[in-house]
C-alpha cells in the first residue's frame, strides 16, 4: 500500500504540483517500466545507499510532527509500512546504482557528512571497495 501511494504522489507531482508532465497518460505497464520523466530514488538504495539521509530529510520535512513516523537508531522508519524518497524532474534523470566506492572517498564522504570514517564505513559497508 506504502508503495502504491508513492507511485500515485509521484504521478500527481509530474501532472499537478509540479507540472512538468500535465497531459502525461501511462498504463500500468509504461509505469511499471518507468515510463514517465523523473525518478524517485530512495535512501538505502542501490542510487542512494547512506540511509543516514532519511535524518536531514525528515528534519527538513519535520516528519515526526506532521504524519507520525519515526526513524530508529538504525534509521528503519515505523511504522514499517513507509517509504521515502528524492523526486528528480529532469528529463535526463535515470536510475544508477553507486557501486564499490574507495577509501579517499569515504575520507571526502565523512569530512562532508561530519561523520568520522568508521562511521561511513559502517553505512555504507555494502559498497565499500577496500
Amino acid at each position: 500500500l506504502a508503495e502504491a501511494l508513492a507511485e500515485f504522489m509521484h504521478e500527481q507531482v509530474r501532472k499537478v504540483y509540479w507540472g512538468y508532465a500535465p497531459d502525461e497518460d501511462l498504463d500500468n505497464e509504461a509505469l511499471i517500466k518507468e515510463k514517465y520523466r523523473g525518478i524517485r530514488p530512495a535512501p538505502g538504495y542501490p542510487a542512494c545507499p547512506d540511509h543516514t539521509e532519511k535524518g536531514p530529510l525528515f528534519a527538513l520535512l519535520n516528519v515526526p510532527k506532521r504524519i507520525d513516523l519515526h526513524l530508529t537508531e538504525n534509521f528503519a522508519m515505523t511504522p514499517t509500512a513507509a517509504v521515502s524518497g528524492f523526486y528528480f524532474a529532469h528529463p535526463e534523470a535515470t536510475y544508477f546504482t553507486v557501486g564499490k566506492i574507495l577509501r579517499d572517498q569515504v575520507e571526502d564522504y565523512a569530512a562532508r557528512k561530519g561523520m568520522t570514517v568508521a562511521e561511513v564505513e559502517r553505512w555504507l559497508r555494502p559498497n565499500l571497495g577496500y
